[in-house]
């Protein structure tokens, strides 16, 4: 795949643009409703059990399939890698389009990962279970409160040289998430680390605290038992609650976490590490 190229027109019914990633190392991106609610799977294993949420006026239900299972907040990688090619291209003024090509390597190198044939082998799954996975959701809804329903990929395909070694991918994002890329309001940044966090919940957590701690020196307080039930884990919340008191023996990146004692329930409290 030529990579020097920016944008291409596609044949077919959507008859739409291609936007080239871009070659140069970009800041981690986030959309902050994939930040704040459960759209992933914790575990690494595959989870078959819808993921089910509802608190006001906001529902989401998340299901896989039994060859894939629910897409994972490791899958969830490929979103970051192209939100934030996406807010790249809009700070250099460059047409973007939800149609992204690439080479596998990029995105690979972009999410730390290594670039062995098991590392090519693992974003390929990634990659199915994020177009295998439907959300159905009333997020940006706004008052009409109906249900969208999408995958976070709408479609990918793989191009193959003769020789048979990987010329790159195709990859059409859905339009919900497009839509929220295109929002500079909803993107936040990432600290450069986060893809060094290995489990799940931590993931979970360091994305959750970046959303509601933002630079806020006075932090944020969940209630624990709200925490786990934002979480989506298939954890019970005893286990949950002991996870937590874990992870929180030392600094999530650039945040610090401390629990406090309540009337029924403990909190979970975070703010931003001092620069000294």
């Amino acid at each position: 795949m030529d990579m020097d190229r920016r944008m291409l027109p596609v044949q077919g019914p959507a008859q739409l643009w291609m936007f080239t990633a871009l070659p140069m190392e970009t800041g981690l991106r986030d959309q902050q409703d994939l930040m704040s609610y459960p759209f992933f799977s914790l575990s690494k294993g595959a989870r078959m059990q819808p993921i089910q949420y509802a608190q006001g006026p906001v529902s989401i239900e998340v299901k896989g399939v039994p060859s894939f299972g629910i897409a994972t907040i490791w899958d969830a990688d490929v979103l970051i890698w192209a939100a934030s090619q996406l807010a790249a291209a809009m700070n250099q003024r460059l047409p973007t389009s939800p149609r992204i090509c690439a080479s596998l390597g990029e995105i690979l190198r972009f999410t730390r990962r290594g670039t062995s044939l098991h590392d090519y082998q693992r974003l390929r799954a990634a990659l199915n279970r994020l177009q295998t996975s439907t959300v159905m959701t009333t997020l940006r809804a706004e008052k009409l409160r109906h249900q969208h329903r999408f995958s976070w990929i709408a479609e990918w395909q793989e191009l193959v040289h003769e020789s048979g070694h990987s010329a790159g991918i195709e990859i059409v994002l859905a339009d919900w998430f497009y839509a929220g890329a295109l929002d500079e309001s909803s993107l936040l940044s990432l600290h450069p680390d986060y893809f060094r966090l290995t489990g799940g919940l931590q993931r979970w957590l360091y994305r959750l605290v970046r959303k509601h701690g933002g630079r806020q020196r006075a932090g944020w307080r969940f209630p624990l038992r709200q925490l786990h039930a934002r979480s989506g884990s298939l954890q019970r919340y005893s286990d949950f609650s002991l996870e937590i008191r874990r992870l929180i023996t030392r600094p999530l990146l650039d945040y610090q976490l401390w629990l406090e004692r309540g009337q029924g329930s403990d909190s979970l409290c975070f703010r931003p590490v001092r620069k000294r």
